[in-house]
């Protein structure tokens, strides 16, 4: 069995992989879960999310970075329409290309969404010692640089 470390004991190695994997699936399920606006499904708010940071997208291409099959993605986006969180325009490149685009309401419901998420990420490192704080504010812009640099060598 191993000593779990902690930021105020320098003398523990690391936490193990599968401790931060642990961690980190906790943070993501509890910030995901403080997120209540618009009622939406998680496939539905990460949807939502990813254009309203990405802008109006192909179903294919938008199916492909969910991680979702094609007809999912069609079935998803036509229930978002009917809530009106989301509508299909051409492409104004190529009129032949049909793009999902999220409307003004579904932006809304995603900065709503973005700004209960953050609260709840301030919360819970508010609840933080001092070092600690230090400690994640650090990281977490670090993880996402490794993430943005792997990403853009692929």
């Amino acid at each position: 069995m191993h000593k779990r470390a902690t930021t105020d004991d320098p003398g523990v190695p690391g936490v193990p992989p599968e401790d931060l994997m642990i961690a980190v699936e906790q943070l993501v399920r509890y910030v995901r879960k403080s997120a209540t606006a618009g009622g939406l499904s998680t496939a539905a708010s990460s949807a939502i999310a990813r254009l309203g940071r990405e802008g109006p997208q192909r179903l294919t291409t938008l199916a492909r970075a969910e991680g979702v099959t094609q007809p999912n993605m069609t079935q998803l986006v036509s229930r978002m329409e009917r809530g009106g969180l989301v509508r299909r325009v051409a492409d104004p490149s190529d009129g032949r290309v049909v793009l999902v685009e999220a409307t003004e309401t579904g932006l809304e419901i995603f900065r709503q969404r973005h700004a209960e998420r953050a609260q709840a990420l301030q919360q819970l490192i508010e609840e933080l010692a001092e070092p600690e704080q230090h400690a994640v504010k650090v990281a977490l812009p670090a993880l996402t640089r490794a993430i943005q640099d792997r990403q853009s060598r692929s």
